[in-house]
């Protein structure tokens, strides 16, 4: 029963008593009836005054509940001249200026964070209360390169892609680079805000390949000017003195002469070798500028894979096309372009042992033209990849470890995206995405 209920039965109860008891004086003393009937016409009157101020209050303050269930905190109450009421008018018209300023900031703040969000060049991914992704900024969605339907509503820990499951290990706090498709290397962070009092994740994402890789190249510049040096130099002068060594070979007993010229020749070869050895790593550091010219790359690629075709039968390896589109031409340092073929298809051919096969691809994706060449080798681990593009490492026997390293400074001095995927027991690709 509410409290307007209750006060009419009241009123009905007190003055139907009131009605009983003019009724006994109607018949005992009439001369007091028209005396009551006045306190009862009066009593009537202010009953209802009463009961009317009192709903017209409850009936403000529902009014101001309605406004603030609706959002509304534009519509003020206004003075009805009652100290009671007018305070209550005063007390909720200061509480629903004090919201909408909350408010209002509040909505200033929002924009400036999502104007932050998408402006941040640092991917930012945000997880709601359950673990799933509930915001991507821009930055995050060119970084991962993954639809807003493999990604959005989707938890880190059920996602297909490693580096997303990677980001759900990280613990509150920590931060780790993690390698992200090919040589790319993102730096991670998670952290934690407080949302309505319970906490709920985010993940920052700062990409640090460039600024890796001119790390590493300013160290192995260093390293191999050094090197370059400190051998040049022995190798000059110590084949001055082998070759001087040879003109006193007539001097040696003949039954000594054939041994001695033999041991000095190769000596000599060794250092020459060596020489040899270390120009391959100046290279690397001395690489001149592109010069761009019109380039037909399809046809270059197709040229340079002529040439291993033999020795691709030999071991019984399929060198097929897989042609989506063909390539236009593309401006390119063509003596440079095809030092990246010949390092790429060189490796594809080194990765499979006998009866494999190597796929020149060629097309469109996301608008960009691309080429992939695909090997069927046996793939690599984890941390081989890690350490791909890394100078002077290599999982060859004698491989220097420079085929990568050159072919990625070439690659970046021509502003040419490229990526190199494989998984162990999977198929290689090595993708070059041009402007």
């Amino acid at each position: 029963m509410n409290l307007r209920l209750k006060f009419i039965l009241y009123l009905v109860i007190t003055h139907v008593l009131f009605g009983l008891i003019a009724i006994y004086l109607i018949r005992q003393r009439s001369l007091w009836l028209f005396a009551f009937e006045a306190i009862f016409v009066i009593s009537l009157g202010i009953g209802i005054k009463l009961v009317s101020d009192l709903f017209g209050t409850l009936e403000l303050i529902n009014t101001g509940a309605q406004f603030i269930h609706d959002g509304d905190f534009t519509a003020r109450l206004v003075e009805v001249g009652q100290p009671e009421m007018d305070h209550l008018v005063n007390i909720y018209n200061r509480m629903i200026d004090h919201l909408r300023e909350e408010r209002t900031r509040a909505q200033e703040q929002n924009y400036f964070l999502d104007k932050l969000l998408s402006a941040s060049p640092a991917g930012i991914l945000t997880l709601d209360f359950d673990g799933q992704v509930a915001l991507a900024n821009p930055s995050s969605k060119q970084l991962l390169q993954l639809p807003d339907a493999n990604l959005l509503g989707q938890k880190l820990s059920e996602s297909s892609s490693p580096f997303l499951n990677e980001l759900h290990a990280l613990n509150v706090g920590e931060s780790k680079v993690i390698p992200w498709i090919g040589r790319r290397r993102v730096k991670c962070q998670k952290s934690h805000f407080l949302d309505r009092g319970f906490p709920r994740h985010f993940v920052l994402m700062e990409e640090l390949t460039e600024e890796l890789r001119q790390t590493e190249k300013s160290a192995y510049e260093k390293l191999i000017r050094l090197m370059s040096h400190e051998v040049n130099n022995t190798v000059g002068a110590a084949n001055s003195l082998l070759h001087s060594c040879l003109h006193y070979s007539d001097q040696v007993k003949v039954e000594d002469r054939h041994d001695f010229e033999t041991a000095i020749n190769v000596v000599i070869t060794r250092t020459n070798q060596l020489g040899a050895f270390m120009k391959g790593f100046a290279e690397v550091v001395k690489l001149p500028e592109p010069k761009f010219q019109p380039c037909n790359l399809q046809q270059m690629l197709a040229d340079l894979a002529h040439l291993y075709k033999a020795e691709a039968a030999q071991r019984q390896i399929e060198i097929v096309w897989d042609v989506q589109s063909p390539l236009s031409e593309i401006d390119a340092d063509r003596v440079q372009m095809e030092q990246v073929f010949l390092n790429l298809l060189k490796n594809a051919l080194e990765a499979i042992d006998e009866r494999g096969r190597i796929t020149l691809r060629t097309g469109k994706q996301n608008g960009r033209e691309f080429v992939m060449i695909e090997d069927t080798g046996c793939g690599l681990s984890p941390e081989v990849r890690e350490h791909l593009f890394t100078p002077f490492f290599s999982t060859k026997e004698h491989g220097q470890g420079i085929g990568l390293t050159m072919v990625q400074e070439i690659l970046d001095a021509h502003h040419f995206d490229f990526a190199l995927e494989s998984e162990p027991e999977q198929p290689t690709r090595f993708t070059i995405w041009f402007q």
